[in-house]
This record gives structure tokens, sequence and C-alpha cells, in this order.
């Protein structure tokens, strides 16, 4: 009798980094932001981005976006080359694939929590399925709140609106930059619980840049930059390993 071998199951790029270098400045005020970078984010998973000030953490997740422009190298949304695309084509790819939350909840505040949800949509000439919006709605928690204002809102339920507001359109991948950092603990413990469970139950893939070793526990995989390069990559980290990771880099970084 013939042993079944197990297939395995091939895992899907959302996005990439080829060689990314990027630099600000000329002359002898050039800075190095990132110096070839490469790294991939896989589908289904939630990847928090690490590293002292100044390491590049930022600019990778502005570079991957979008939302920066690299000065060597290729990006990637799935098999979209990012870093060749025109200043319209890249609007289009930001409002169609790819979802936003950052440490701003950016909500007008005279609009409803549900109109602010639906506000790219709207913009974009497109409405939400309704089966999708009630799932994400159950999600976050906010079916009682809907029809409250901004100031009618704690900050977590203002960034779990934002939240929302990323996820409605469904897209690829969401960028999340320092989400719970103008939270206070319980509020950013049910920011980071949100976004978990939207992996595990809606499929989301998330990037969240973060500086707090517990916000990055949350997540399957941390990767590490320190100078501009990416120096350790953790799957499945406590609080404790990314505290132990982030002391290492502090001590390499005092003995250079």
């Amino acid at each position: 009798m013939t042993a079944t071998v197990p297939v395995a199951t091939e895992r899907r790029v959302l996005a990439r980094a080829l060689g990314v270098t990027k630099m600000y400045g000329k002359g002898e005020a050039q800075v190095a932001a990132l110096r070839g970078v490469n790294v991939d984010f896989a589908a289904g998973e939630f990847t928090a981005i690490m590293g002292p000030s100044g390491s590049g953490k930022s600019t990778l997740m502005h570079t991957l976006a979008g939302l920066d422009t690299v000065t060597d190298g290729e990006v990637f949304i799935g098999d979209t080359r990012v870093s060749d695309m025109s200043d319209k084509e890249l609007t289009v790819l930001r409002r169609t694939r790819i979802g936003f939350i950052f440490q701003q909840f950016n909500l007008l505040p005279t609009l409803t929590a549900e109109e602010n949800i639906l506000l790219p949509l709207s913009i974009a000439g497109r409405k939400p399925s309704k089966d999708w919006f009630d799932r994400v709605i159950d999600t976050v928690g906010l079916a009682q709140r809907l029809d409250h204002r901004p100031d009618q809102l704690s900050g977590g339920q203002q960034q779990r609106v934002a939240c929302a507001r990323a996820l409605v359109s469904q897209p690829e991948i969401i960028f999340a930059d320092e989400p719970t950092g103008n939270l206070d603990s319980v509020s950013g413990t049910e920011v980071l619980e949100f976004l978990k469970n939207s992996v595990r139950t809606l499929g989301q893939t998330i990037v969240m840049v973060t500086h707090d070793p517990r916000a990055a526990s949350y997540a399957d995989r941390v990767i590490f930059l320190a100078d501009g390069r990416i120096v350790g990559d953790l799957n499945e980290p406590t609080a404790d390993a990314v505290i132990d990771t982030m002391r290492s880099l502090d001590d390499r970084a005092r003995v250079a």
C-alpha cells in the first residue's frame, strides 16, 4: 500500500519588498532610512514591525503601502509592482486594495460612526455587501454605536470605527501605524483583540508598526529593524521574547 504524502499549502504573499533602499536628503546630509530590505508578508497573517526610533519601520510600511517612493529596489502588492506606478494608479490601488489605520483616528466629527465607516466606499461610488458590513460591525462590537458621532465615543470606540472603516471595503491588506499609540491600556487591548480576531475570523492580512512589545505579542510574527535593515524575525511572539530581542538590538547599537 502506498503511503500518502501530505501536500504543503502554498504560502500566498500579499506584500513584498525586494532590495528596497530609501534615501532622504542629498550630499553630506543624505540619510539612509532603508538599506536593501528584503521581506514578504503572507496572506492571513498578523505581522508587527518593530525597531528603535529611526530604524526605518514606518518608512518600510509607507513604501509597501505606496505612500512613499523607493530610491532603489521593488515593492509589490500581490503581483502588482507598486514601485512603477503613477500617482493616479497608486491612488486607485490604495482606494481599492489597501486599508489604513493610523494613530490619529481621522474621523469626521460631523458624521456618525456608520457614516465614517462607509465614507471611503461612498467616495469611490461603491456600496458594501450587507452581509460583510454586518460581519465587520459584529467583529468590532459597534452595533449599538452606529448612530453616535465621534465626540460621543470613547477613544477605543473611535479607533474601532477607524478599524471598521479600513475593513469594510474588503482590502487585500491593512497597514496599521501605531494604532494603539493614543489609547489607554484597556482601549488598546480592545483594538488589538479586534485586529487579531479580524485575522482569525475574517481572514484579514495586517501589517502593524508598533513600539510596544505587548502590542507586538498579539501578532503572529514580528519583524525587527535596526539602521534600515532587517535584523530579526520572531514567530509566535510573547511580550517577554520581544523585549529580550529589543534589548539585544540596543546592546548591539551601544557596542557599535
